[in-house]
């Protein structure tokens, strides 16, 4: 009987270089994508992109930001994307919550507002002062989530449609598919920047400043919130709800590298709503800083790359460099290292599983901890990779040998763009 050959060992490390240089090259990986070589601002390409269509690919869903009528928005669930709708249900909110607050005194004397829990944070405890109010969780608090959803839902689009396209055309980029990721990414340099600058001044306020991990344990449970940090925790909830409902609808362009951050939503979600349900609130709001931080600095390098400002993309590149290895790595180790091992500085009240009593901590409870923020870190470690990888590159000079910009993979799509806006 014939042997068959033995395999060789050089088969997976060759097949793993090639998965990598695959992403590498691929321009609709979120990360790499944006800082492949760009097509020169205010040209097309001279050569159509050698994409063959294929039969069994499905067509790609653009959702127009055209309100089809009020109803119709909201039965469809085009809000999302439709500025005037999401905006039209903010307003019948926060008309119906005024005319209430204007008519209740005369015809529901005492009776509290149905509608504040929407626009404002619930639950506050009775006997906290007026100059020092508290707060805590509670059912209230899904419709304020739920508020917000659209309300970032308004505030994405408005920005995507309104700033950063026009932006985008003032500084020569006409594929519509680069101003769609010239939209994604001005959209979350903003957001990234103000609540990374948001949650360290919370943090100015709390005694875990600058990342002191044993406060995380010490005081628990952490379920007397200050009004600012519950706001933003749930704020912060509602923009990654909003982004998952983006994500799953195909409101942005299908990218290649798609499981990867819905994986990164689900993973940010579960350490969110765990984090909140457990009263760990202190070691919640430092994991969004450390993520929001170097958020903001990856996406303006990228901004940066498509606008191809060569010079402050490379500055912005190495700042990026030091601040994702401080805050997405080293500290992320270091609240992986507090979670380990300084789970037991907590009271040894702490140490049960009391709902009631604001108390969830007990010994399982550290790997259940532990896990999202490890599976963060794995993801982290993915991409930092790559990141690593684009700076050896730039370091090298190494070129790449598809020279397409990073919006011409979708083949006869964008092929369909590049006449329609050329007939515009």
């Amino acid at each position: 009987m014939a042997r068959s050959p033995p395999r060789s060992s050089k088969k997976r490390p060759e097949a793993i270089q090639t998965s990598i240089d695959r992403i590498e090259a691929d321009p609709a990986h979120h990360l790499a994508g944006p800082f492949r070589p760009q097509t020169p601002l205010g040209q097309w390409p001279s050569t159509p992109s050698p994409v063959t269509p294929s039969r069994s690919s499905s067509p790609v869903v653009r959702w127009s930001t055209e309100s089809r009528g009020f109803w119709q928005d909201l039965k469809s669930l085009r809000w999302v994307v439709v500025p005037s709708s999401s905006l039209k249900i903010l307003l019948l909110v926060f008309i119906l919550w005024a005319n209430w607050e204007l008519l209740a005194p005369y015809i529901a004397k005492d009776t509290p507002n149905p509608f504040a829990a929407l626009l404002f944070i619930s639950h506050r405890i009775p006997d906290t002062p007026e100059d020092d109010p508290r707060y805590q969780k509670g059912y209230l608090d899904l419709a304020f989530l739920a508020y917000y959803i659209v309300f970032w839902s308004f505030i994405r689009q408005t920005i995507t449609v309104y700033l950063c396209r026009p932006t985008a055309k003032w500084f020569g980029i006409r594929r519509e598919t680069k101003l769609d990721r010239f939209g994604e990414q001005g959209y979350a340099v903003l957001y990234f920047a103000f609540t990374g600058i948001w949650g360290l001044f919370i943090m100015r306020g709390l005694p875990t400043w600058w990342y002191r991990t044993e406060h995380f344990w010490l005081e628990y449970p952490h379920w007397k919130m200050q009004p600012q940090l519950k706001t933003y925790y749930l704020m912060q909830a509602s923009y990654w709800c909003q982004q998952l409902i983006v994500l799953l609808l195909g409101l942005e362009k299908p990218r290649k590298d798609y499981n990867e951050l819905v994986a990164h939503h689900f993973v940010t979600l579960w350490m969110v709503g765990w984090s909140y349900l457990i009263n760990l609130t202190y070691i919640g709001h430092a994991v969004y800083l450390s993520m929001d931080i170097p958020d903001s600095v990856l996406g303006l390098s990228k901004l940066l790359n498509y606008i191809q400002w060569h010079r402050t993309k490379t500055a912005c590149f190495t700042v990026l460099l030091v601040v994702w290895t401080y805050f997405r790595h080293w500290l992320n180790w270091v609240m992986l290292y507090s979670v380990w091992f300084e789970f037991d500085l907590m009271p040894e009240s702490s140490k049960q599983w009391s709902p009631k009593d604001g108390v969830w901590l007990t010994w399982w409870m550290k790997y259940q901890m532990f896990a999202p923020m490890l599976l963060l870190q794995c993801l982290n470690l993915f991409w930092y990779f790559l990141i690593l990888r684009i700076a050896w590159r730039a370091l090298t000079d190494i070129e790449v040998t598809d020279d397409r910009s990073d919006d011409e993979d979708e083949g006869e799509d964008d092929a369909a763009e590049d006449e329609k806006d050329k007939d515009d």
